[in-house]
Protein backbone atom coordinates (compact mmCIF):
# COMPACT_ATOMS: atom_id res chain seq x y z
CA UNK A 1 0.00 0.00 0.00
CA UNK A 2 1.21 3.72 -0.83
CA UNK A 3 2.42 5.75 2.34
CA UNK A 4 2.23 9.43 2.30
CA UNK A 5 3.14 12.34 3.82
CA UNK A 6 1.20 14.40 5.93
CA UNK A 7 1.86 18.17 7.77
CA UNK A 8 -0.67 19.08 10.58
CA UNK A 9 -0.49 22.38 11.10
CA UNK A 10 -0.95 23.81 14.30
CA UNK A 11 0.03 21.15 16.08
CA UNK A 12 0.64 22.73 19.22
CA UNK A 13 -3.18 23.72 19.90
CA UNK A 14 -5.75 22.68 21.59
CA UNK A 15 -7.22 20.90 18.37
CA UNK A 16 -3.55 20.02 16.84
CA UNK A 17 -2.68 17.82 20.01
CA UNK A 18 -6.11 16.38 19.54
CA UNK A 19 -5.50 16.05 15.60
CA UNK A 20 -2.16 13.96 17.42
CA UNK A 21 -3.89 11.76 19.36
CA UNK A 22 -6.66 10.87 16.88
CA UNK A 23 -4.12 10.02 13.83
CA UNK A 24 -1.94 7.94 16.66
CA UNK A 25 -5.09 5.95 17.40
CA UNK A 26 -6.11 5.15 13.77
CA UNK A 27 -2.07 4.27 12.38
CA UNK A 28 -3.31 5.04 8.95
CA UNK A 29 -1.22 4.60 5.62
CA UNK A 30 1.47 7.55 6.46
CA UNK A 31 5.55 7.40 6.14
CA UNK A 32 6.08 10.86 7.63
CA UNK A 33 4.65 13.30 9.62
CA UNK A 34 5.48 17.00 9.69
CA UNK A 35 4.11 19.47 12.57
CA UNK A 36 4.03 22.91 12.20
CA UNK A 37 3.53 26.02 13.59
CA UNK A 38 3.80 29.36 14.39
CA UNK A 39 7.24 31.01 15.25
CA UNK A 40 6.84 31.10 18.88
CA UNK A 41 6.28 27.27 18.79
CA UNK A 42 9.07 26.35 16.06
CA UNK A 43 11.83 24.41 17.43
CA UNK A 44 9.84 23.16 20.42
CA UNK A 45 9.57 18.89 20.19
CA UNK A 46 6.37 17.09 20.31
CA UNK A 47 6.67 13.09 21.22
CA UNK A 48 4.08 11.59 18.80
CA UNK A 49 4.02 8.20 16.97
CA UNK A 50 6.70 6.84 19.48
CA UNK A 51 9.30 9.37 18.39
CA UNK A 52 10.30 12.90 18.91
CA UNK A 53 9.24 15.70 16.34
CA UNK A 54 11.08 18.87 16.14
CA UNK A 55 7.78 21.91 15.20
CA UNK A 56 8.70 23.38 11.60
CA UNK A 57 7.69 27.47 11.62
CA UNK A 58 5.28 27.72 9.94
CA UNK A 59 6.27 29.82 6.35
CA UNK A 60 6.40 29.70 2.59
CA UNK A 61 10.04 28.19 2.45
CA UNK A 62 9.24 25.60 4.45
CA UNK A 63 6.08 24.64 3.04
CA UNK A 64 8.15 24.32 -0.30
CA UNK A 65 11.09 22.33 0.96
CA UNK A 66 8.55 19.43 2.52
CA UNK A 67 7.08 17.12 -0.60
CA UNK A 68 3.55 16.28 0.73
CA UNK A 69 0.70 14.63 0.02
CA UNK A 70 -1.57 16.21 2.76
CA UNK A 71 -2.33 19.08 5.30
CA UNK A 72 -4.26 19.62 8.06
CA UNK A 73 -4.55 23.03 9.18
CA UNK A 74 -6.15 23.92 12.35
CA UNK A 75 -4.41 27.60 13.33
CA UNK A 76 -6.91 30.02 12.76
CA UNK A 77 -8.79 31.78 9.63
CA UNK A 78 -6.24 34.13 8.47
CA UNK A 79 -3.63 31.71 9.09
CA UNK A 80 -5.66 29.39 6.64
CA UNK A 81 -6.14 32.19 4.22
CA UNK A 82 -2.62 32.64 3.58
CA UNK A 83 -1.24 29.43 3.58
CA UNK A 84 -3.70 26.82 2.31
CA UNK A 85 -3.19 28.39 -1.09
CA UNK A 86 0.26 27.98 -0.70
CA UNK A 87 -0.04 24.12 0.19
CA UNK A 88 -2.39 23.95 -2.54
CA UNK A 89 -0.56 25.42 -5.10
CA UNK A 90 2.25 22.58 -4.10
CA UNK A 91 -0.27 19.70 -4.67
CA UNK A 92 -0.80 19.38 -1.51
CA UNK A 93 -4.95 18.86 -0.74
CA UNK A 94 -5.77 20.71 2.62
CA UNK A 95 -8.02 19.96 5.25
CA UNK A 96 -9.36 23.15 6.88
CA UNK A 97 -10.49 23.66 10.42
CA UNK A 98 -11.08 27.32 10.30
CA UNK A 99 -14.76 29.10 9.41
CA UNK A 100 -12.02 30.43 6.26
CA UNK A 101 -13.10 28.51 3.44
CA UNK A 102 -16.61 26.68 4.55
CA UNK A 103 -18.96 29.20 2.47
CA UNK A 104 -16.48 29.19 -0.73
CA UNK A 105 -18.82 27.52 -3.64
CA UNK A 106 -15.73 26.24 -4.87
CA UNK A 107 -14.68 24.17 -1.38
CA UNK A 108 -16.34 20.95 -0.45
CA UNK A 109 -18.15 20.75 3.77
CA UNK A 110 -17.84 17.44 4.55
CA UNK A 111 -18.97 15.38 7.21
CA UNK A 112 -18.36 11.55 6.37
CA UNK A 113 -21.31 10.10 7.80
CA UNK A 114 -23.07 12.59 5.87
CA UNK A 115 -22.15 13.94 2.49
CA UNK A 116 -18.79 11.71 1.46
CA UNK A 117 -19.61 12.51 -2.08
CA UNK A 118 -18.99 16.16 -2.07
CA UNK A 119 -15.36 15.51 -2.09
CA UNK A 120 -15.69 15.60 -6.26
CA UNK A 121 -16.66 19.09 -5.71
CA UNK A 122 -13.09 20.41 -4.56
CA UNK A 123 -11.89 22.59 -7.21
CA UNK A 124 -9.35 24.75 -5.39
CA UNK A 125 -7.68 21.84 -3.29
CA UNK A 126 -9.11 22.85 -0.14
CA UNK A 127 -11.73 20.45 2.27
CA UNK A 128 -13.30 22.95 4.86
CA UNK A 129 -13.73 21.02 8.20
CA UNK A 130 -17.35 22.41 9.61
CA UNK A 131 -18.40 23.96 12.79
CA UNK A 132 -18.10 21.83 15.79
CA UNK A 133 -21.54 22.60 16.58
CA UNK A 134 -22.56 21.97 13.01
CA UNK A 135 -20.79 18.83 12.89
CA UNK A 136 -22.87 16.80 15.88
CA UNK A 137 -26.15 18.33 14.42
CA UNK A 138 -25.74 17.41 11.15
CA UNK A 139 -24.48 13.85 11.90
CA UNK A 140 -27.86 13.20 13.78
CA UNK A 141 -30.21 14.98 11.27
CA UNK A 142 -28.67 13.17 8.00
CA UNK A 143 -30.99 9.88 8.57
CA UNK A 144 -33.99 11.78 9.93
CA UNK A 145 -33.62 14.30 6.95
CA UNK A 146 -33.40 11.19 4.54
CA UNK A 147 -36.58 9.58 5.89
CA UNK A 148 -39.06 12.55 6.40
CA UNK A 149 -37.18 15.64 4.52
CA UNK A 150 -36.65 18.32 6.90
CA UNK A 151 -38.84 21.36 6.42
CA UNK A 152 -37.31 23.67 9.59
CA UNK A 153 -35.02 23.45 12.37
CA UNK A 154 -34.55 25.48 15.55
CA UNK A 155 -31.16 24.94 17.26
CA UNK A 156 -30.59 25.64 20.67
CA UNK A 157 -26.87 25.27 21.67
CA UNK A 158 -25.37 24.53 24.94
CA UNK A 159 -21.80 24.55 23.99
CA UNK A 160 -18.41 23.29 26.47
CA UNK A 161 -15.83 26.51 26.89
CA UNK A 162 -13.24 24.12 25.29
CA UNK A 163 -15.02 25.68 22.19
CA UNK A 164 -13.39 29.12 22.80
CA UNK A 165 -9.72 27.68 23.28
CA UNK A 166 -7.80 26.90 26.08
CA UNK A 167 -8.11 30.61 27.15
CA UNK A 168 -11.76 29.73 27.53
CA UNK A 169 -11.21 26.79 29.31
CA UNK A 170 -8.77 28.82 31.47
CA UNK A 171 -11.40 31.14 32.11
CA UNK A 172 -13.71 28.32 33.48
CA UNK A 173 -10.84 26.56 35.52
CA UNK A 174 -10.26 30.26 37.19
CA UNK A 175 -13.48 31.12 37.92
CA UNK A 176 -14.24 28.23 40.06
CA UNK A 177 -11.51 29.79 41.93
CA UNK A 178 -13.33 33.25 42.09
CA UNK A 179 -10.55 35.03 39.98
CA UNK A 180 -12.41 37.26 36.78
CA UNK A 181 -12.55 36.09 33.31
CA UNK A 182 -9.80 36.75 30.58
CA UNK A 183 -11.62 35.56 27.61
CA UNK A 184 -15.17 36.29 28.24
CA UNK A 185 -16.77 39.15 28.69
CA UNK A 186 -19.05 38.02 31.33
CA UNK A 187 -17.80 34.86 34.71
CA UNK A 188 -18.40 31.91 32.76
CA UNK A 189 -18.45 29.19 35.95
CA UNK A 190 -22.15 29.49 37.63
CA UNK A 191 -23.36 31.62 34.37
CA UNK A 192 -24.40 30.71 30.91
CA UNK A 193 -23.65 33.10 28.21
CA UNK A 194 -26.06 33.59 25.01
CA UNK A 195 -23.36 34.64 22.80
CA UNK A 196 -21.03 33.19 21.02
CA UNK A 197 -18.44 35.09 18.76
CA UNK A 198 -19.59 38.42 17.05
CA UNK A 199 -23.16 39.59 16.84
CA UNK A 200 -24.16 40.48 13.27
CA UNK A 201 -26.42 43.47 11.82
CA UNK A 202 -29.48 40.68 12.38
CA UNK A 203 -28.74 40.48 16.05
CA UNK A 204 -27.67 36.79 15.50
CA UNK A 205 -24.05 36.02 16.38
CA UNK A 206 -21.61 34.63 13.55
CA UNK A 207 -22.07 30.87 15.23
CA UNK A 208 -25.74 30.75 15.25
CA UNK A 209 -24.83 32.00 11.57
CA UNK A 210 -22.70 29.77 10.87
CA UNK A 211 -24.98 26.66 11.71
CA UNK A 212 -27.64 28.31 9.63
CA UNK A 213 -25.47 28.12 6.57
CA UNK A 214 -23.57 25.36 7.20
CA UNK A 215 -26.65 22.97 7.32
CA UNK A 216 -27.77 24.34 4.43
CA UNK A 217 -24.68 23.75 2.73
CA UNK A 218 -23.91 20.51 3.71
CA UNK A 219 -27.30 18.98 2.88
CA UNK A 220 -27.82 20.99 -0.41
CA UNK A 221 -30.73 22.75 0.57
CA UNK A 222 -30.67 26.25 0.33
CA UNK A 223 -34.56 26.37 0.92
CA UNK A 224 -34.36 24.83 4.39
CA UNK A 225 -35.92 26.81 7.44
CA UNK A 226 -33.47 27.40 10.12
CA UNK A 227 -32.83 29.46 13.25
CA UNK A 228 -30.52 28.98 15.93
CA UNK A 229 -29.47 30.13 19.35
CA UNK A 230 -26.06 29.24 20.84
CA UNK A 231 -25.31 29.76 24.24
CA UNK A 232 -21.89 29.24 26.38
CA UNK A 233 -22.24 27.05 29.87
CA UNK A 234 -19.88 26.06 32.56
CA UNK A 235 -18.83 22.97 31.01
CA UNK A 236 -15.30 22.21 29.93
CA UNK A 237 -15.91 19.10 27.30
CA UNK A 238 -18.60 18.62 24.62
CA UNK A 239 -21.32 20.34 23.35
CA UNK A 240 -24.94 19.96 23.71
CA UNK A 241 -28.11 20.41 21.79
CA UNK A 242 -31.79 20.37 21.50
CA UNK A 243 -33.08 20.31 18.27
CA UNK A 244 -36.52 20.86 17.33
CA UNK A 245 -37.16 19.52 14.14
CA UNK A 246 -40.86 20.13 11.60
CA UNK A 247 -40.79 17.33 8.73
CA UNK A 248 -42.33 17.06 5.08
CA UNK A 249 -42.86 13.27 5.28
CA UNK A 250 -45.41 11.94 8.85
CA UNK A 251 -43.33 10.70 11.46
CA UNK A 252 -43.95 8.71 14.95
CA UNK A 253 -42.05 7.48 17.73
CA UNK A 254 -41.33 4.20 16.81
CA UNK A 255 -40.15 5.38 12.90
CA UNK A 256 -37.87 8.13 14.95
CA UNK A 257 -35.90 5.68 16.96
CA UNK A 258 -35.73 3.55 14.60
CA UNK A 259 -34.30 5.94 11.95
CA UNK A 260 -31.90 7.23 14.33
CA UNK A 261 -30.67 3.72 15.47
CA UNK A 262 -29.45 3.44 11.91
CA UNK A 263 -27.30 6.30 11.57
CA UNK A 264 -23.84 6.20 11.14
CA UNK A 265 -21.45 7.36 13.86
CA UNK A 266 -24.78 7.53 16.23
CA UNK A 267 -25.05 5.74 19.37
CA UNK A 268 -28.38 6.76 20.58
CA UNK A 269 -29.15 7.02 24.43
CA UNK A 270 -32.97 7.55 25.23
CA UNK A 271 -34.56 5.36 27.89
CA UNK A 272 -36.00 8.37 30.35
CA UNK A 273 -37.86 5.15 32.77
CA UNK A 274 -34.25 4.77 33.72
CA UNK A 275 -32.91 8.10 33.20
CA UNK A 276 -30.91 7.28 30.54
CA UNK A 277 -30.00 10.22 27.86
CA UNK A 278 -26.31 12.23 27.05
CA UNK A 279 -24.73 14.39 28.78
CA UNK A 280 -21.67 15.97 28.21
CA UNK A 281 -19.20 13.59 30.53
CA UNK A 282 -20.92 10.92 28.19
CA UNK A 283 -19.20 12.54 25.10
CA UNK A 284 -16.11 13.40 26.50
CA UNK A 285 -12.87 11.77 24.20
CA UNK A 286 -15.32 9.98 22.34
CA UNK A 287 -15.60 9.99 18.12
CA UNK A 288 -19.71 9.38 18.20
CA UNK A 289 -22.39 11.58 18.38
CA UNK A 290 -24.83 10.48 20.99
CA UNK A 291 -28.80 11.60 20.91
CA UNK A 292 -31.95 10.97 23.10
CA UNK A 293 -34.72 12.67 24.54
CA UNK A 294 -36.67 11.76 21.47
CA UNK A 295 -40.00 12.45 21.09
CA UNK A 296 -43.00 13.58 18.98
CA UNK A 297 -43.53 17.25 18.56
CA UNK A 298 -47.29 17.37 18.00
CA UNK A 299 -47.34 21.22 17.73
CA UNK A 300 -46.75 20.93 14.29
CA UNK A 301 -48.15 17.88 11.66
CA UNK A 302 -45.47 16.13 11.59
CA UNK A 303 -42.09 17.07 13.69
CA UNK A 304 -40.01 15.71 16.71
CA UNK A 305 -37.54 17.54 19.07
CA UNK A 306 -33.71 15.55 19.80
CA UNK A 307 -30.85 15.86 22.20
CA UNK A 308 -27.43 15.47 20.56
CA UNK A 309 -24.17 15.55 22.57
CA UNK A 310 -20.58 15.14 21.33
CA UNK A 311 -17.10 15.90 22.10
CA UNK A 312 -16.42 19.47 20.23
CA UNK A 313 -12.74 19.10 20.07
CA UNK A 314 -12.55 15.34 19.04
CA UNK A 315 -15.45 14.73 16.86
CA UNK A 316 -16.22 18.27 16.40
CA UNK A 317 -12.53 19.16 14.67
CA UNK A 318 -10.23 16.66 15.02
CA UNK A 319 -11.85 13.11 14.36
CA UNK A 320 -14.25 14.29 11.17
CA UNK A 321 -11.33 16.14 9.73
CA UNK A 322 -8.83 12.99 10.46
CA UNK A 323 -12.29 10.94 8.99
CA UNK A 324 -11.58 13.51 5.59
CA UNK A 325 -8.35 12.34 5.49
CA UNK A 326 -8.98 8.41 5.85
CA UNK A 327 -11.69 9.13 3.46
CA UNK A 328 -9.48 11.02 1.08
CA UNK A 329 -6.76 8.29 1.17
CA UNK A 330 -9.60 5.53 0.54
CA UNK A 331 -11.02 6.83 -2.97
CA UNK A 332 -6.68 8.25 -3.36
CA UNK A 333 -7.82 11.49 -4.42
CA UNK A 334 -4.51 13.20 -5.02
Amino acid sequence: MRKYNVAVVGATGMVGRMFLKVLEERRLPVANYYLFASVRSAGSEIVFMGKKHTVIELNEKNIKATRLDYALLSAGGSTSREFAPIFAAQGVIVIDNSSCWRMDEDVPLIVPEVNPKAVDGMKKGIIANPNCSTIQAVVALAPLHKRFKIKRIIYSTYQAVSGAGQQGYEDLAEGVKGNPPKKFLHPIFGNLIPHIDLFLPSGYTKEEQKMIDETKKIFSAPEMKITATTVRVPVFHAHSESINLEFKRQCDMASLRETLSKGKGLIVCDDVSKNIYPMPKDAEDKDEVFVGRIRVDDSVKSGANIWVVADNIRKGAATNAVQILQLLIKRNKI
